[in-house]
């Protein structure tokens, strides 16, 4: 199974509270999100699964994409790790999943993956972290396969 993490994009200031699930893109916030689309449509088969919080942000990162997905509620902001993992159905899905989300979240399903323990890693805004596992039933079998960011895409 495969499972990509990819942060939002650059969103408005805000607090926390109601208001926060309505935050918008920055200017930069969609030029961030048009170039992780790029990269990730180039490297996504048409089989992969796509799972976005419910969050104006989130959406709006995943739209470039172009593809279709699932808003679910259970990986909003401040979502629990383990329930990012259960909507993802890891590691039992036969496909790759994409999950768009947020930090801390995202951070901790990383950590939490790829060392046992669901501490706090820093996954930047727009960035995707692709996780794989070779073999369903051996956690050993789990590795980090690559980390992008918008910066690093080279436009032709």
């Amino acid at each position: 199974m495969d499972l990509i993490l990819w942060r939002h994009a650059e969103a408005e200031d805000g607090t926390p509270g109601e208001a926060d699930a309505r935050r918008k893109l920055t200017t930069k916030g969609h030029k961030q999100a048009r170039r992780m689309a790029e990269w990730l449509a180039a490297q996504l088969p048409e089989s992969a699964e796509i799972i976005v919080s419910p969050a104006l942000r989130t959406q709006q990162t995943v739209e470039p994409l172009g593809r279709r997905y699932k808003t679910v509620p259970e990986i909003a902001s401040g979502a629990d790790p383990e329930a990012v993992l259960r909507a993802a159905n890891w590691p039992h899905a036969r496909k790759v999943v994409l999950v768009v989300g947020h930090q801390p979240t995202l951070g901790q399903v990383a950590a939490l993956l790829l060392s046992g323990d669901a501490q706090y890693w820093n996954v930047k805004k727009a960035n995707a972290w692709w996780i794989s596992q070779r073999d369903a039933d051996d956690p050993d079998s789990i590795y980090l396969k690559a980390v992008m960011a918008p910066d690093l895409i080279l436009k032709p």
